[in-house]
């Protein structure tokens, strides 16, 4: 016989039931709580709830938020309640149980739905002459090495000549590197070889930087520029270089921003793309090759965009792919040498998921199947001939994101949280343990058994987030 029902052991008679039903003290289980808010608390969620109305009997209460999916569970005698374990990117709901010595009782109706955080590293390998690894020394690294001891990290971006930027989940965002032309936000010229926050807010969403200058949004929809403003490239209707944010015009639906190497873009929370800076071949696609300080626009319907040394690829609402700006090396896709000045359909497949234009090379992915074209070194198919129309990178179909932001190397990322690198590695950026100049022209594994997130690549070093 179970504990709880030990003190109702024994042969009762029909008025002792009723008079214990009388009183209240007959064992009864308890209620439905009423359900209240999920809210996430770090990499945690806290579910809130009201007690039954009905205790049953005996009245003491403990409770149980379970998740779906999952299965998750926290324990607790009051709300709110704690539940931990969460995977990345996953929406979950709660509901809540009481239970008593008696048993449990019938679950709440569900909560709203959260997608808790985790924790997340960031990491480097490369070249580290300007501190660009912002491991507080200028000490290259061959395999894959720990910016500190912060496990907050969001995103990253990585600049050619050795800068970096990254978000963390509370909203800052933060620099490190090279600082000529202010290019780390500073409001100086000033090399950090650790990361150093910029400002003091803490509402920034987005960042893409190439070159010499960065672009950010913050979640507030507005659009800010730093660095380098030769050719008009930060956006502001002037060339003046700027060391610290500087806003992009007074709009506040900017959804995403992608930097080139001297050129912007951005995408506007109802899929309108506007281009500034140099655009001597171009770039900034509308259809002339006149610079531009400020954003003018070239199109709708965009989903997504991104900016490298002098074309631009994008992907529209309804899957389809386009491309502009110089074709040399085939790096724009369309099979032909001549360069565009205006989007330009990239054959006729639709279904492309994303996209990422380096310096002589460009990438994209169509239902988890990775294709490349331009420089043949950097492609990725195990060749070194040049290609001017997409050509399959590797068999696999479980790619998710790539970063080919430059001429000498390439990293992507499937959907298991591999990551996977390609190019050249006399500096270690390919994270092998080794400064071998490998020229790998297929993609090789970079820190295997572990889930990375992101990833950015420069001229001789990367870094990339890792979900732990």
């Amino acid at each position: 016989m179970s504990q709880r029902w030990k003190q109702f052991s024994g042969n009762w008679t029909a008025t002792q039931v009723a008079q214990a039903k009388g009183a209240g003290t007959w064992p009864e289980f308890p209620g439905a709580p009423t359900i209240g808010t999920a809210t996430v608390v770090g990499t945690d969620v806290e579910v809130s709830f009201t007690a039954p109305a009905n205790p049953g009997y005996p009245a003491t209460l403990s409770y149980t938020a379970t998740s779906s999916p999952g299965g998750l569970t926290g324990t607790g005698s009051a709300s709110p309640i704690t539940v931990t374990g969460f995977s990345a990117g996953v929406a979950y709901t709660f509901t809540v149980t009481a239970t008593n010595d008696t048993g449990t009782g019938p679950a709440s109706a569900a909560s709203n739905s959260v997608t808790p955080v985790v924790n997340k590293e960031l990491y480097g390998s490369g070249a580290n002459t300007l501190g660009q690894l912002g491991l507080n020394d200028t000490i290259a690294r061959s395999s894959p090495t720990q910016v500190g001891a912060l496990n907050d990290w969001a995103s990253i971006v990585v600049g050619q000549n050795g800068n970096a930027a990254a978000t963390k989940r509370d909203g800052t965002v933060w620099s490190w590197g090279l600082g000529a032309t202010g290019r780390t936000g500073q409001n100086n010229t000033v090399y950090y070889s650790s990361p150093v926050q910029i400002g003091a807010l803490s509402n920034w969403s987005a960042l893409a930087t190439y070159r010499e200058h960065t672009l950010s949004i913050k979640t507030d929809g507005t659009l800010w520029a730093w660095g380098n403003g030769a050719n008009g490239r930060l956006g502001d209707n002037s060339v003046v270089t700027a060391s610290s944010p500087i806003q992009i015009g007074s709009n506040t639906n900017w959804a995403s921003c992608a930097a080139g190497e001297r050129q912007g873009a951005a995408i506007t929370t109802s899929g309108v793309l506007y281009a500034w800076g140099r655009n001597n071949v171009g770039q900034v696609g509308v259809n002339n090759k006149i610079d531009y300080s400020s954003p003018v626009q070239v199109g709708s319907g965009y989903a997504m965009v991104s900016a490298g040394a002098d074309h631009m690829l994008a992907i529209k609402t309804n899957g389809t792919l386009w491309s502009w700006g110089v074709a040399s090396q085939g790096r724009l896709g369309l099979n032909s040498p001549d360069a565009v000045s205006s989007p330009t359909q990239v054959g006729a497949l639709t279904n492309w998921e994303y996209v990422s234009a380096g310096r002589e090379n460009s990438h994209a992915i169509r239902a988890g199947i990775m294709y490349g074209w331009g420089a043949g070194s950097f492609i990725g198919n195990n060749t070194t001939i040049n290609a001017s129309s997409p050509v399959q990178v590797t068999s696999a179909s479980n790619w998710t994101r790539v970063a080919s932001t430059n001429e000498s190397i390439v990293a992507a990322i499937r959907s298991d949280g591999s990551l996977w690198g390609w190019g050249r590695n006399e500096n270690g950026e390919l994270g092998q343990g080794n400064r071998i100049p490998l020229n790998a022209s297929s993609p090789i594994q970079v820190g295997a058994g572990r889930t990375w997130t992101d990833v950015d690549t420069a001229d001789t070093f990367m870094m990339y987030i890792e979900e732990v």
